[in-house]
């Protein structure tokens, strides 16, 4: 398993964390990673977050992430 993909499923893992904190730090390193693998995730916790600030930096990561992998146009 390469660096990346242990970084994607650390925080993925840490977005169940009890404390928001946590939450946000790990859906910004997720924006900051750019896998698409995370969208799914960072979807359900857009919708399901009992947080409102996670919620919406969930969804603002998922864009991020969606713009990034984006084809470049020449």
């Amino acid at each position: 398993m390469s660096v990346e993909k242990k970084l994607l499923a650390y925080h993925l893992g840490r977005l169940a964390d009890k404390n928001p904190e946590i939450r946000l730090q790990s859906i910004r390193e997720l924006a900051d990673l750019g896998d698409v693998e995370a969208m799914s995730v960072l979807e359900n916790v857009f919708k399901e977050d009992p947080d409102p600030a996670v919620r919406k930096a969930a969804q603002l990561a998922g864009r991020e992430i969606f713009v990034k992998n984006q084809p470049k146009h020449k």
